[in-house]
């Protein structure tokens, strides 16, 4: 007995095994083997009545599968014979257009290649037009050039007009300087903004009030052509050329600024360096002279002022009897006082020695000035060196093939030079006044002192 009742167990777990995926109608528990085994064979219907559902349905999938690859098969078909009718129409129209074609051309004659060299000026012309600064002041004027040079039929003979009467216009506007508002990118948000056109060499662009050159150039995302706000400006004397030919009136004539390359000229200063960048280009000596010029001037400028502040106060005290520590002159007189009951030549000296004090205050600083104005060339002339050694450097490493290899160490040679003498002559100049204002007050101090000395001797001989 026991051992049916466990094979009877076993069995029972097979079949919940093989039923798990079921939904159980009954969740409690059954009350004896017989309502297990019951639930149990309940179970196992189920799971077949749903396993032969899902076979059916497996099997009607199969045949819509198998119904639609036959529709696809035969629409593939279908397509294929009408891309075959298709064909041999196009086969068909194709030789009748040559033959089309070559019955035009006999009955052209002559005309024929009349015709095609107007279709090709006017392509040529269209494309000349397109690249004018003046399709800025006329937008779309080239648009039924390239529709009659594009076009496969006889050209009427207003078309063949139309060619002649633009190379007039162009001809006419070429020799205009026109001022007209119109869109440039870069420039007022959008909005048209006075733009000046000089011929078909340059325009410029009126916008508060300065003026700034534009380019005329072809959008490499649209390939529409457009007027474009330089993004490197000429020189002032540009700008003020442009200026006064914006502000000049009507049949006055003034100078003016024309790019004869109709643009590449302007638009090479983008690529001229400007000076932060041509410091860059001297490297650490140039910075070195550059730091040595500002240190140098500006003590040299002190030094100008401390000056003619003394000159001032030697000036002023030459108009009083008394002396004053505040002035080299003062502190002399001072001395004289001190000394005035000496013999001459007592006098001469203790004159002498006071004027020996006041020397170096009034000479202090004049040799650095000095020598900073000859060490300035010297630096110079180092770099120079420098930029030379890695001009060679790199000729060895790459050749001379390309110049621009050569450029940095040549610009570095160059503004070296250029800066060393920069710093030196205005240096040279503040240490020549400096010393002339030093000079002209120890003059003074020994003139002063020399009549003090005369007239200490004449009291003294009564």
């Amino acid at each position: 007995m026991k051992t049916t009742i466990k094979m009877l167990a076993a069995a029972v777990s097979f079949g919940v095994a093989l039923t798990s995926g079921a939904a159980f109608a009954q969740t409690e528990p059954a009350g004896s083997i017989s309502e297990l085994l019951n639930r149990v064979r309940s179970d196992a219907r189920e799971a077949s009545a749903e396993n032969q559902a899902r076979l059916r349905e497996f099997q009607s999938s199969t045949n819509q599968q198998q119904a639609l690859l036959n529709q696809a098969r035969s629409e593939l078909a279908s397509l294929r014979n009408r891309a075959d009718q298709l064909t041999a129409e196009f086969e068909a129209n194709q030789v009748r257009i040559d033959e089309l074609d070559q019955e035009l051309r006999e009955r052209q004659g002559a005309f024929g290649e009349l015709f095609g060299q107007a279709r090709q000026v006017a392509g040529e012309f269209a494309a000349i037009i397109d690249a004018s600064i003046i399709s800025a002041q006329f937008p779309g004027r080239a648009d039924a050039l390239d529709t009659l040079a594009q076009s496969r039929t006889l050209p009427t003979r207003d078309e063949l007009n139309y060619i002649w009467r633009r190379i007039t216009e162009e001809m006419i506007q070429q020799q205009q300087v026109v001022t007209f508002n119109t869109v440039v990118t870069g420039l007022g948000g959008g909005e048209a903004v006075p733009t000046t056109r000089v011929g078909p060499f340059v325009v410029f662009t009126n916008y508060n009030n300065n003026q700034r050159f534009a380019s005329w150039e072809e959008s490499e995302t649209t390939g529409a052509w457009g007027l474009r706000d330089l993004p490197a400006q000429p020189p002032a004397n540009f700008t003020g050329g442009a200026s006064a030919l914006f502000n000049a009136d009507p049949n006055e004539i003034v100078m003016g600024v024309v790019d004869p390359s109709r643009g590449p000229l302007l638009e090479i200063y983008k690529d001229v360096p400007d000076i932060p960048e041509r410091i860059e280009q001297s490297g650490n000596v140039g910075k070195v002279i550059i730091g040595l010029l500002i240190i140098s001037a500006a003590f040299g400028i002190f030094r100008l002022v401390v000056l003619l502040g003394t000159q001032a106060a030697v000036g002023g005290q030459k108009r009083k009897s008394t002396g004053s520590k505040s002035n080299p002159l003062g502190r002399v007189m001072l001395a004289y006082e001190a000394a005035k009951d000496k013999d001459v030549e007592t006098m001469e000296l203790k004159l002498d020695e006071a004027i020996l004090q006041e020397s170096p205050k009034l000479e202090f600083g004049l040799n650095f000035l000095k020598l900073a104005a000859g060490i300035a060339p010297l630096l110079g002339l180092l770099g120079t060196v420098t930029g030379m050694i890695k001009t060679f450097t790199q000729i060895t490493l790459f050749g001379t093939g390309d110049p621009r290899i050569m450029a940095g160490g040549i610009s570095e040679a160059l503004m070296t030079t250029v800066l060393g003498l920069i710093a030196a002559i205005p240096l040279l100049f503040i240490h020549s006044f400096a010393q002339s204002f030093a000079r002209g007050v120890q003059q003074v101090l020994e003139e002063q002192a020399a009549g003090m000395v005369a007239r200490h001797a004449e009291e003294r001989h009564g």
